[in-house]
C-alpha cells in the first residue's frame, strides 16, 4: 500500500491515437487530462498541432492547452512546474490526473522529478551559443554536441536548438555530459504511483496515419494558419515556430521551395519524429507497452486492458 499520488500516463508516437483513448479512459475513471505536448500550449496554433477541439473533449477537462502566446518560450522547467500544480488541483477534487502526449523528455521530467537547477547564473556562454545558432550554425552546434555527448546528440534533433544549447552549456559548466546527469536523475524514486502506457502500432500503419493527418492539416488550412501567425510578428526562431509543420510551411512562405516540397518535408520530418519518439520510449524502464495490432485495433479491448492493469496495480 502506498500513499503516493496516483497518476496515469498515455504516451506514444505522433498519430498513434492517444487522444481518443485518453478521453474514454478519463470518462470511465473520473479523470482529467494534462497535455504533455510542447506545441499545443500555444494559442492560435490549432491545425499544425492537431489541437483537440472543445467538442472532441466530450466534457473531460483538459489542462495545459491553448494558453500561451506564441512569442513566449515554453520549456521543460515551465512544464514541470505547471504539471505539478495541475496534478495537485485535479487530485484535490478527487479526480485522477492523466498525462497525455508524446514529448518523452517532458514526461520523464515529471515522473522522476528531475532536478534542472542551473549550475550558476552566468549565461554568457549560452548567449554566445544562441548567437551562433542565429547566425546559421545550428548544425555545427549539434556536431559539437555529438563529439562530447553522443548519447544526447542521438536523441536531440539538430533543429531543437534550445536543447542542444542546454546540453553544450551543461558540459561546459560541469565537465560532464548532460545525458549522464539525466541518467542519474532517472534513478530517482518517483514521487508518484504511476502507470505509464506507451501505445504503439506497426510502422506501416503509423506512417500511413501520419500521411493522412498531414493531408488533412493542409485541407483544413495549415498554410493560412502559419501566414496568420507570421503576420503577428512572431520571429522565425521562436520556440513555437520550431514545431513540425510550422517551420516547413514557413520555408515555403519565404520562397525557399514550393508547396509540394513543404508537404513532403512535413511528412518526412513527422515520420522521423515518430521514430525518435519510439527510440526514446524504448529506453524507459517503467513503461507498459500497448501494441494496438495485438488488440486488432479495437479501442474497447485496449481500454479494458489498461483498466485491468490500473485497477490491479499494487496501490
Amino acid at each position: 500500500m502506498t500513499d503516493k499520488q496516483k497518476l496515469i500516463v498515455i504516451t506514444g508516437p505522433t498519430a498513434v491515437g492517444k487522444t481518443k483513448l485518453s478521453i474514454e479512459l478519463a470518462k470511465r475513471i473520473g479523470g482529467e487530462i494534462i497535455s504533455a505536448d510542447s506545441m499545443q500550449v500555444y494559442k492560435y496554433m490549432d491545425i499544425g498541432t492537431d489541437k483537440i477541439t472543445p467538442e472532441k473533449m466530450e466534457g473531460v477537462p483538459h489542462h495545459l492547452i491553448d494558453f500561451l502566446d506564441p512569442k513566449e518560450d515554453f520549456n521543460v522547467f515551465v512544464f514541470q512546474k505547471l504539471v505539478k500544480e495541475a496534478i495537485a488541483d485535479i487530485s484535490s477534487r478527487g479526480k485522477v490526473p492523466i498525462i497525455v502526449g508524446g514529448t518523452g523528455f517532458y514526461i520523464q521530467a515529471v515522473l522522476y522529478d528531475i532536478d534542472f537547477t542551473e549550475t550558476d547564473e552566468d549565461d554568457s556562454y549560452r548567449k554566445e551559443l544562441e548567437e551562433r545558432a542565429a547566425n546559421g550554425e545550428a548544425k555545427e552546434l549539434h556536431k559539437e554536441l555529438s563529439e562530447i555527448d553522443p548519447e544526447s546528440a542521438a536523441i536531440i534533433h539538430a533543429n531543437n536548438v534550445k536543447r542542444v544549447i542546454r546540453a553544450l552549456e551543461y558540459y561546459k559548466k560541469t565537465g560532464r555530459p548532460i545525458s549522464e546527469h539525466n541518467a542519474e536523475q532517472h534513478q530517482n524514486e518517483s514521487p508518484y504511483d504511476f502507470c505509464c502506457f506507451v501505445l504503439t502500432d506497426e510502422r506501416k500503419t503509423l506512417y500511413s496515419r501520419i500521411e493522412k493527418r498531414v493531408d488533412q492539416m493542409i485541407e483544413e488550412g495549415l498554410e493560412e494558419e502559419v501566414r496568420r501567425i507570421a503576420d503577428m510578428g512572431i520571429p522565425r526562431n521562436a520556440t513555437s515556430m520550431q514545431g513540425l509543420g510550422y517551420r516547413e510551411m514557413l520555408g515555403y512562405i519565404d520562397g525557399e521551395y514550393d508547396l509540394e516540397r513543404a508537404i513532403y518535408l512535413i511528412k518526412l520530418n513527422t515520420r522521423h519524429f515518430a521514430k525518435r519518439q519510439l527510440t526514446w520510449f524504448r529506453r524507459e524502464k517503467e513503461v507498459i507497452w500497448i501494441d494496438k495490432n495485438s488488440f486488432d485495433h479495437n479501442d474497447e479491448k485496449i481500454l479494458e486492458e489498461m483498466l485491468r492493469i490500473y485497477e490491479h496495480k499494487d496501490l
